[in-house]
């Protein structure tokens, strides 16, 4: 991914605690028939000791991606996280000299690493517990795999191929106004608050929190 320095996110705790704020991420790997992707919710797991960090999820074992990537495979996952276009009428450059064309504000992380295709039982409960309960927390009455009936969860979980992914390397890029004069960045964060779309507000909120200071 091209990341000029002044749009880097570089601090490994920074680039992980993006990839679990935006967990659905993009699968993407090459073999003998080309590229293929697949779109997931993952969990991370930090390593502890030495040990490297892993994202886990599944898939369905309908999905041909397992079996077109053996054991080992190297992968790329993409986390992507709030985006907007830009307007440059919101830029005071443009009263100035006229000089601006659009672009696009976005927050992206790609994980580079291995992938397998674990299919024991233990670990596909393992990964759907801990998966639903990092989204159920947020709920007043969670969901929680043990309320659904034993025979029921392995009947569906007959169904699923796991996802573990080891990564080797993180990059991210935060592209959010900071190439930009002072007013101009003031343009834009007073553009997308007032914006109807929810996301374009967030993108304000992301701009304000990267401005150079």
């Amino acid at each position: 991914m091209y990341v000029p320095p002044l749009f880097a996110m570089d601090k490994d705790d920074e680039l992980l605690s993006f990839c679990q704020a935006f967990p659905f991420a993009a699968l993407v790997t090459s073999g003998a028939n080309g590229l293929f992707a697949t779109h997931l919710p993952v969990v991370l797991k930090r390593g502890e000791a030495g040990a490297g960090h892993a994202f886990f999820g599944h898939l369905a074992r309908a999905n041909p991606h397992w079996q077109r990537a053996a054991a080992g495979t190297e992968a790329l996952l993409i986390f992507s996280g709030p985006q907007a276009y830009v307007t440059p009428s919101w830029y005071a450059t443009k009263k100035e000299t006229a000089k601006v064309v659009p672009t696009w504000n976005y927050a992206v992380v790609h994980a580079r690493g291995t992938v397998s295709w674990p299919t024991d039982t233990g670990f596909l409960r393992e990964n759907l517990a801990d998966l639903t309960d990092q989204h159920e927390a947020k709920f007043e009455h969670r969901w929680a795999l043990s309320d659904a009936p034993d025979d029921f969860v392995a009947m569906q979980m007959r169904a699923i191929v796991g996802m573990r992914f080891e990564i080797t390397a993180l990059e991210g890029k935060v592209k959010m106004s900071q190439n930009r004069p002072a007013a101009d960045v003031d343009g834009v964060v007073e553009g997308l608050a007032a914006a109807d779309d929810p996301m374009d507000r967030e993108v304000g909120r992301w701009v304000e929190k990267n401005r150079r200071r």
